[in-house]
């Protein structure tokens, strides 16, 4: 394999971007002068606390903006999974009712909803959730009364982006007191986010995930929706959600959704290319290699690929060698490989899901690094058969 070519190259290959992106420049910028010097608690009354109030309230203005809710119903959260947990605790808490999702949802969806007894809705090959299927699940038969469904915008393993106005449709005739919530987590990167979610009645999002720090997310909620409050003390966020705010988080998840909404376009055109370049050149060079969900089906951004005659987890460290950084759709506890559970709701074979691979794009990725997995996989794959 040929040594990097330039200092840039010298880093690894990052093809990780589902789990986490670096951050922009431009929110590196953003967040600097809140660590600094406007470092005041923004609950406070004096000249300080008040510039970092108004820092927060220009940020909950730019995020409303890019996904289509009113600022009024913006909620700053810890990130995607406590944004998920306070949207089908919080509905369920205020309602007395149960939830409802996808068996392909993430996991900060899933659990709450399996917590509260809720159920889950079959999803077809593709990924896509089986109305059908939906239909009886709202039905008066089948158990508690739903109160949400919750149904992610771009799924973070197969890349499959729902059809939201679909479901929505569904919940409104079977359901109609029951409100619609999206993890667009993955979504915002990917989707015209006021087009995709309009029928959602909630929407999580995770800075980390589109060039912002970790440790902040958001929840949108529509005018009218509410929520019971899980995290109890100051009453921050309009009661909904209490604790000191994390100002220079809030400000630099703002200015990396701003600069995202404003670069979506060519970024999706840019990376959309690289990523069919990957595919192509991965399922061109390897047997047995396939893509599990058709392109035009899915983001921009993943790759996810199931190759026969490995285990992925072999392939990681193999790839890690090659400073190719990618992952498994797939986790590993206590040394056993267990299949996906987004896979296996999509009716792929355990062994076949034994060698599913993960290749994530993002704003960052750059073309050396698809030359530098086109080069390395094939071989990896040739070592471990």
């Amino acid at each position: 394999m040929a040594p990097p070519s330039t200092a840039a190259e010298q880093r690894p290959a990052y093809l990780d971007c589902a789990a986490s992106t670096p951050m922009r420049p431009c929110a590196v910028d953003a967040m600097m002068p809140y660590l600094e010097m406007q470092f005041a608690n923004p609950s406070g009354a004096h000249r300080m606390a008040r510039a970092s109030r108004a820092a927060i309230d220009d940020a909950r203005e730019i995020a409303a903006s890019a996904v289509g809710f009113d600022p009024h119903g913006i909620v700053f959260t810890s990130g995607g999974t406590e944004a998920d947990n306070l949207a089908v605790r919080g509905v369920a808490a205020a309602t007395g009712t149960s939830a409802l999702c996808p068996a392909t949802e993430h996991h900060a969806v899933l659990h709450p909803v399996e917590a509260l007894g809720g159920r889950t809705v079959r999803v077809h090959a593709d990924g896509q959730v089986d109305l059908v299927h939906l239909k009886a699940q709202l039905g008066p038969d089948a158990g508690p009364a739903v109160g949400l469904v919750s149904v992610m915008l771009v799924n973070n393993e197969s890349g499959v982006i729902a059809d939201l106005d679909a479901v929505a449709e569904v919940v409104h005739a079977d359901a109609p007191g029951a409100l619609l919530h999206t993890d667009a987590v993955q979504g915002v990167n990917w989707t015209e986010v006021p087009e995709a979610a309009r029928s959602a009645d909630l929407l999580s999002l995770s800075a980390h995930k589109f060039g912002g720090p970790k440790g902040v997310g958001l929840l949108a909620l529509r005018h009218g929706v509410s929520v019971a409050a899980q995290v109890l003390g100051g009453g921050q966020e309009a009661e909904r959600r209490s604790g000191t705010h994390n100002t220079a988080g809030i400000v630099a998840l703002g200015a990396a959704l701003a600069e995202l909404t404003a670069n979506r376009t060519a970024d999706n055109k840019r990376i959309g290319a690289l990523r069919d370049r990957l595919a192509d050149g991965l399922t061109g060079a390897i047997e047995g290699c396939v893509e599990t969900v058709p392109r035009t089906q899915r983001a921009a951004g993943i790759c996810q690929l199931l190759i026969s005659g490995i285990e992925t987890e072999a392939l990681l460290v193999l790839l890690d060698r090659y400073d190719v950084m990618a992952s498994a759709a797939a986790s590993c506890a206590s040394g056993a490989m267990e299949p996906s559970h987004v896979l296996a709701a999509m009716g792929v074979e355990r062994t076949a899901a034994a060698g599913s691979l993960r290749l994530s794009l993002g704003w960052c990725t750059q073309a050396w690094e698809i030359d530098r997995a086109i080069e390395a996989i094939p071989p990896c794959v040739e070592q471990l058969r």
